[in-house]
């Protein structure tokens, strides 16, 4: 009998940590997005050379800004489905390239950045669920 109310105040204390957590993450979800929206569709500038430039580094970044967008939505929501997650995250990576084609503003629509923010929010999703499952 002990145990069985040790494991309902175990889950009720679980249940209470990923409820705070999910309305911290739920003040930071909006600001982060509107941030990226801004940042994928501002004009494009001409990109000086620094020492830490490379080819491709604006696939690490869609990877990253993209894994940091899935794992703050997913903390944000944490009891959505994945079929849903995965339909939110792409409608948004397919729209802000589709708008940069269409804005006409110095960007372009690339298909492997699509590929990255999919790897990316792939990855923000496999992290949130492992630190779920490790601490929770």
């Amino acid at each position: 009998m002990v145990l069985i109310t040790q494991n309902c105040f175990l889950q009720k204390n679980t249940r209470r940590s990923l409820d705070k957590i999910s309305k911290i993450f739920s003040k930071i979800l909006p600001i982060y997005w509107a941030f990226l929206t801004y940042m994928l569709l501002k004009p494009g500038e001409e990109n000086n050379e620094y020492w830490f430039m490379f080819n491709g580094i604006d696939k690490i970044l869609h990877l990253s800004i993209f894994a940091m967008l899935g794992f703050t939505f997913m903390a944000s929501f944490p009891r959505i489905r994945f079929y849903y997650f995965i339909h939110i995250i792409l409608i948004y990576a397919f729209l802000t390239e589709i708008l940069q084609e269409e804005m006409g503003l110095g960007r372009s629509m690339e298909t492997l950045d699509i590929v990255a923010d999919t790897i990316g929010c792939l990855i923000g999703y496999s992290i949130y669920k492992a630190l779920i499952k490790r601490f929770f």
